[in-house]
C-alpha cells in the first residue's frame, strides 16, 4: 500500500491544485500561515493518532487538496482518482479512513467504493463527499454504512474536523477490539474466566476449535457452563452474525422435540392451525445447541442423524425436505460412553456429533479459579444495582475455597447474587455467607474439601495465579483477590513469593 499521495497528476492538475488551496485559504487560516502545509507540524491536540486514509475523486485537484488538509494533521494518505484503482488499493492495504468522491465516472461510482469498503476495509469508516444536488443520493449512503457525508465547495476546517471525528472513532473501535483480547489472553474467552491449567487447555481448544464449522460434544457437570461455551464457539466462528438456536432436551417427550426441532404444517396434528419452523431452520446458516443430548429419547436419536448425515429436515405433516445449513453443537452431564453400553444411546450418532470433544471441569478441580470468579461476579452484580462493589473478606475468601460447590459456577454465581444484596457494607463478611457455607464444610460425601491440596496450598496458588495475571501489581492483585494489600504483603512473605 503506498504511505504517501500518487505523485502523478498532470502539470495542470497541479497548478490547479495549488490554486485551489490558494483559495481555500481565507476558509482556512493555518494553511495561510504555513505554505508549506503538508509537511508543517500539526498544532498541539491535533494529531492523536496517524491514519492511513484512501482518497478517491476524479477532480486531482481536489482530491490534493483534501489529503494536504488532512497530512497536516500527521495522516498518510493515498490518492487515487477511478473506482478500479480504488478498488485495487483496498484490495492489498488497510485503510483507517475511506474519502470519496460520490459522483465520478459512473453516477454509481461513489457507492461502489462504499461497497467495497464494506466487504474489505471492515475496520473503516467512510466519508462521502458530494454536490448540493446529491444528497439524496447521500443519505442513501449513510444508510450503506458511511460515517458521513460532506457537502462542496468542502470547508477546510469542517472536513478536518470530520475527519478527525471518523478516525478517533475508528481508534477507539481498535482499542475496544485489542483490550477484549487482551483480556481474554489474561483472563479468559468470551466470558469463560480462569486462569487454572484446566480452564487454559479448555480455552486453547475453543480457540482451535471456534473458526471451524466441525460438529462439538461439551461434557461437564451441571453448573459448568456449557451453554456459555457454546455461545463463545458460536460467536467465534464464521457465523457468529447469524442465529445461535440453544434447545434443552431434558424432559420433551419424543412429539414435542421432533416438532422443536423440524416444525410443523397446517392441520399436521389438532391445534396446528399454522406452518411452524422448528429449531434447525431457524438456525439455517448459523449454530444449533443441544444441551442434554444424552436425554434424548432413541426414536429421536435415528430422526437427528438423518437430518445431520442429510442436510434435510421435512417438517411434520410434509412431504417436502428442505436444506439446512447448521453447524451443531450438543452437551450433556451424562457419560455417553456408557449409555451407548447400556444401549441407550447410538453409538452411529455418537461418532456423528464427536467432531471434538470439550470437557469442562468442576469448580472442585479448579479452586485457584474462585477468587477471580468471585471477584468478577461481585463487579458484575453491583453494577446491576449501580453500587460501589464490596470487597470480599479475607476470610470470606477462605470459606469460598473451601466450598465444594456442587452446583459449580452457577451455585458460585448464585451465592455472590444473594452476598451482594444483602451486604450492608463495603465488604462481604462471613456473616454474608449462606447457612451451608458459613458453618464451615470439612467433608461433602465422605471427600476432602481439599481435594488433595492443603487450604494453605490452594491460596498460596491462588495468590500466585493473581500475581501473574496482573504482572506482578501488588494493588491489582490484592484487589483481584477481594483482600487488604498489607494481608497480601504478609501472605507475600509468609509463602516467601516475590
Amino acid at each position: 500500500m503506498p504511505s504517501m499521495p500518487s505523485q502523478h497528476p498532470t502539470t495542470s492538475a497541479t497548478a490547479a491544485a495549488k490554486a485551489d488551496s490558494d483559495r481555500n485559504q481565507a476558509r482556512d487560516p493555518s494553511a495561510a500561515e504555513n505554505p508549506n502545509a503538508a509537511s508543517a507540524t500539526p498544532r498541539d491536540g491535533e494529531r492523536g493518532y496517524s491514519a492511513q486514509v484512501l482518497i478517491v475523486d476524479d477532480e486531482a485537484a481536489h482530491a490534493e487538496v483534501m489529503a494536504e488538509a488532512l497530512q497536516r494533521l500527521g495522516h498518510v494518505c493515498t490518492i487515487v482518482h477511478d473506482l478500479p484503482s480504488a478498488q485495487d488499493e483496498m484490495k492489498h492495504g488497510n485503510f483507517d479512513l475511506i474519502v470519496t468522491d460520490l459522483v465520478m465516472d459512473g453516477p454509481e461510482d461513489g457507492l461502489e467504493v462504499l461497497a467495497t469498503a464494506r466487504k474489505t476495509q471492515t475496520n473503516a469508516h467512510t466519508i462521502v463527499v458530494t454536490a448540493h444536488g446529491d444528497i439524496p443520493t447521500a443519505k442513501t449512503a449513510i444508510k450503506g454504512g458511511a460515517y458521513d457525508f460532506i457537502e462542496k465547495p468542502l470547508d477546510l476546517e469542517v472536513f478536518r474536523n470530520l475527519c478527525q471525528r471518523a478516525i478517533q472513532a475508528v481508534a477507539l473501535e481498535s482499542e475496544n477490539t485489542q483490550l477484549r483480547q487482551r483480556l481474554d489472553e489474561q483472563y479468559g474467552f468470551e466470558g469463560i474466566i480462569g486462569s487454572s491449567p484446566a480452564i487454559r487447555r479448555v480455552i486453547a481448544l475453543l480457540r482451535q476449535v471456534a473458526p471451524t464449522s466441525i460438529p462439538v460434544v461439551i461434557t461437564g457437570e451441571n453448573g459448568t457452563g456449557k451453554e456459555l461455551v457454546a455461545q463463545a464457539l458460536h460467536n467465534n466462528s464464521k457465523r457468529a452474525k447469524r442465529q445461535f438456536v440453544p434447545l434443552n432436551c431434558a424432559g420433551m417427550t419424543e412429539s414435542i422435540l421432533e416438532d422443536e426441532l423440524f416444525g410443523h404444517v397446517k392441520g399436521a396434528f389438532t391445534g396446528a392451525d399454522r406452518d411452524r419452523e422448528g429449531r434447525f431452520e431457524y438456525a439455517d446458516g448459523g449454530t444449533l445447541f443441544l444441551d442434554e443430548i444424552g436425554d434424548m429419547p432413541l426414536v429421536m436419536q435415528a430422526k437427528l442423524l438423518r437430518v445431520l448425515e442429510s442436510g434435510e429436515v421435512v417438517r411434520l405433516g410434509s412431504n417436502e425436505a428442505r436444506r439446512v445449513d447448521v453447524r451443531f453443537i450438543s452437551a450433556t452431564n451424562r457419560d455417553l460412553d456408557t449409555l451407548i453400553k447400556e444401549g441407550k444411546f447410538r453409538q452411529d450418532l455418537y461418532f456423528r456429533i464427536k467432531g471434538a470433544q470439550i470437557h469442562l471441569p468442576p469448580l472442585r478441580e479448579r479452586r485457584e479459579d474462585i477468587p477471580l470468579l468471585a471477584r468478577h461476579f461481585v463487579q458484575f452484580y453491583s453494577r446491576q444495582m449501580e453500587r460501589q462493589p464490596p470487597e470480599i473478606a479475607e476470610d470470606t475468601q477462605a470459606a469460598l475455597m473451601r466450598h465444594d460447590w456442587p452446583g459449580n459456577v452457577r451455585q458460585l454465581m448464585s451465592v455472590i447474587h444473594n452476598m451482594v444484596i444483602v451486604c450492608d457494607g463495603d465488604r462481604l463478611e462471613p456473616r454474608h455467607l449462606p447457612p451451608d457455607l458459613s458453618e464451615g464444610d470439612t467433608e461433602v460425601g465422605g471427600v476432602s474439601m481439599g481435594a488433595g491440596l492443603s487450604l494453605e496450598q490452594i491460596e498460596k496458588q491462588a495468590i500466585r495465579n493473581a500475581l501473574r495475571l496482573n504482572n506482578g501489581n501488588r494493588e491489582a492483585t490484592a484487589r483481584m483477590l477481594g483482600i487488604g494489600e498489607r494481608t497480601l504483603y504478609r501472605k507475600l512473605r509468609e509463602y516467601g513469593l516475590k
